[in-house]
């Protein structure tokens, strides 16, 4: 077994890795000791404390576990939302555990073992746990028995305390289908749009209105500050022509490694008939003999395998291919189909087979021996894996002389230049001009100078006033830019006379929206008082469920609106557009319900109700053990209203 822990120590990883995560990535490793340096608190939780540096660690744990994906955006993680985020769950972490300890709860040493029992690899044969694996697999991740046991045990009790308040939540099945009613109903809508568009004619702009427009919405017309700035980026492109691998030793990484990497195992290609039979084995015997009989066929006239497989075979992928499976190596297929090609000779067809989906006839078309990729066609392959490390070794030596180089000639980012070549570190100062404070969404992903950090160190004080080099700030994994501003222009207030054509526009879609709007509510209080349909659009079914097909603003309104009496108008201003009215003449259950949608609700909604109470609890426990942040990433309002937000959209989705 401890083979298999050192062969699959990655999946190991990432398997303690998911067992670590909860207290150590999301909600951080939390002290409790109040002798902090004051300086660096964060926030306090009754007499626990959260450090600065926990933040940052919680931020960066939470950080790299996202570059592992494709869509990966680091600035993402440098925004005052996030970061007061990660804040958030560490807070939640301490007011949960403070709860837990006031209670005394404690996980008793079964449950633990239990746990630790279920690591995959770490139980042996005879049903005995392996410590020594257990301890080896910790060491190789820096930790210990004692210290992983410790951190494990609040994880599950953390889980089962949120997982018994979560249990209270039990939506009881009449009011998740009555609520399926609500989402699925359906009603039938007459339109009248009341045009904006049919106001503009009679909408008059004058000087004094585009005068007063362009005065009280002065910031809509500044254009922001901005930059020309020289700068010089050193990243892993630059030291890669600085390393390099003989030829003599990329053929002995080829020769060490070729039975193992480059060679090709011997691939079959089959083709075959099957013959399913069901999962209870009822039919199995009759589908035998069908299967002999289908077999006894084949062999008398092999040249009709392919037409008998795209009439007889049920597996239609392959049968419409007169059952060719193409070529495929050792293990590709299920054992028994396997085991049976890997023994046939070229042209010969197999007995019966039976595997998990029924009885196989198979012909072996061909067989492609082993082979092992030549040296010249995976030499570029070899070449690049020896240099990587080697490139990366370099990067990681020259990025303090750079970093060092920027600071040192801060007047200057030639001079840091001229001083790195010393070094033989090859590096071109660039210019830009037209940065901004916030980076250009239209960049090209990866522009080094287009970077919320970089800009950021660029627009601070000392870069702009003192026109010194800013310090090398890594944008990305492997890259490193320095700035220095050049140029800086302030912010800016464009004149009316370039922007009053723009101002009368909306002025005149403001307008134009007014006068519709006043008409379509006259409209309005005329067809409740007394209703007809003069002027409606033919009959349209709405439901929340369905696309719509009158406008998408009009559907809640038109959907919440009182139908105690029919038919029923209710009134909607459609900005840019005009203003809508709506006839509602009928509302019904839909005629095909979405029953899965059904089965689903109740668990939906337990999981939506179940974090709002989550919610709940945990606001109580905050105010009792006085809850203090020290330094939020964001206002408190803004940071309330995120987590609101937040809150809001779980729910939302839960329901779905």
């Amino acid at each position: 077994m401890f083979e298999f822990i050192r062969t699959h120590q990655r999946l190991m990883q990432i398997f303690l890795a998911l067992l670590i995560i909860p207290s150590f990535l999301f909600f951080g490793n939390v002290s409790t000791d109040m002798f902090q340096d004051p300086v660096n608190l964060v926030a306090t939780v009754g007499k626990r404390s959260i450090t600065q540096q926990e933040w940052d660690n919680a931020l960066n744990q939470e950080m790299n576990q996202a570059r592992q994906s494709p869509t990966f955006d680091q600035a993402r993680f440098e925004t005052p939302e996030t970061k007061q985020r990660v804040l958030n769950g560490l807070i939640e972490k301490q007011v949960l555990q403070a709860a837990i300890d006031d209670k005394h709860l404690v996980l008793n040493d079964e449950v633990l073992i239990k746990r630790l029992m279920e690591i995959p690899g770490l139980v042996g044969e005879d049903g005995k746990f392996n410590n020594k694996q257990y301890v080896e697999l910790l060491k190789q991740q820096g930790l210990t028995p004692a210290g992983y046991e410790a951190s494990y045990r609040r994880d599950i009790l953390m889980q089962q305390f949120t997982q018994s308040i979560q249990a209270t939540a039990i939506v009881p099945s009449a009011v998740a289908n009555r609520i399926a009613d609500i989402i699925e109903q359906e009603r039938e809508v007459q339109e009248l749009l009341i045009k904006a568009s049919d106001f503009t004619d009679k909408v008059k702009i004058t000087d004094d209105m585009i005068k007063a427009y362009y005065t009280k919405n002065t910031k809509n017309f500044e254009i922001p500050d901005q930059v020309k700035a020289e700068y010089l980026v050193f990243n892993s492109d630059v030291v890669a022509g600085m390393v390099s691998v003989s030829d003599a030793d990329a053929k002995a990484n080829y020769e060490n490694s070729k039975k193992t990497r480059f060679t090709q195992a011997e691939q079959r290609r089959a083709s075959h008939i099957l013959l399913n039979v069901k999962k209870d084995g009822s039919d199995r015997e009759k589908v035998k003999a069908a299967a002999q009989a289908l077999l006894d066929q084949v062999r008398k006239a092999p040249a009709d395998f392919a037409k008998l497989a795209k009439e007889k075979s049920d597996d239609k992928g392959s049968g419409e291919k007169g059952g060719d499976l193409d070529f495929f190596g050792p293990g590709a297929m299920v054992p028994p189909f396997d085991a049976a090609v890997f023994k046939l000779k070229k042209g010969e067809i197999s007995d019966l087979v039976l595997s998990e989906y029924g009885y196989h006839i198979i012909l072996l078309v061909d067989i492609k021996p082993e082979s092992i990729k030549p040296f010249e066609e995976v030499k570029a392959q070899i070449l690049d894996e020896m240099k990587r490390p080697m490139v990366s070794k370099k990067f990681t030596d020259l990025s303090t002389p750079f970093s060092e180089a920027v600071e040192d000639r801060s007047e200057s980012l030639q001079a840091a230049a001229d001083k790195l070549k010393k070094d033989k570190l090859e590096l071109k100062v660039e210019t830009v001009a037209g940065l901004g404070r916030v980076p250009n969404p239209g960049m090209a992903p990866g522009t080094p100078y287009n970077n919320v950090k970089f800009l950021a160190a660029l627009f601070s004080d000392d870069s702009l006033k003192n026109k010194r080099n800013t310090q090398a700030i890594e944008v990305a994994p492997g890259v490193l830019v320095a700035g220095r501003v050049l140029e800086y222009k302030p912010v800016t207030l464009r004149p009316l006379s370039e922007v009053q054509e723009n101002i009368r526009a909306i002025l005149l879609r403001t307008e134009a929206d007014k006068q519709a709007t006043s008409e379509g509510k006259a409209k309005l209080a005329a067809l409740k008082a007394k209703p007809d349909d003069a002027g409606f659009a033919l009959a349209k079914r709405i439901a929340r469920t369905k696309q719509p097909e009158i406008h998408p603003a009009a559907v809640q309104s038109v959907m919440t609106a009182d139908t105690s009496k029919l038919p029923a108008f209710v009134g909607v201003e459609l900005p840019g557009q005009g203003y809508g009215v709506y006839r509602i003449n009928k509302v019904e259950a839909s005629a095909t319900p979405d029953l899965a949608r059904r089965q689903a609700m109740p668990q939906q909604l337990s999981a939506s109700f179940s974090n709002q109470e989550m919610r709940a609890i945990v606001d109580v426990l905050k105010e009792k053990a006085k809850v203090k942040v020290i330094r939020p990433a964001v206002a408190a309002s803004a940071s309330a209203s995120a987590s609101a937000s937040a809150s809001a959209s779980a729910s939302a989705s839960s329901a779905k």
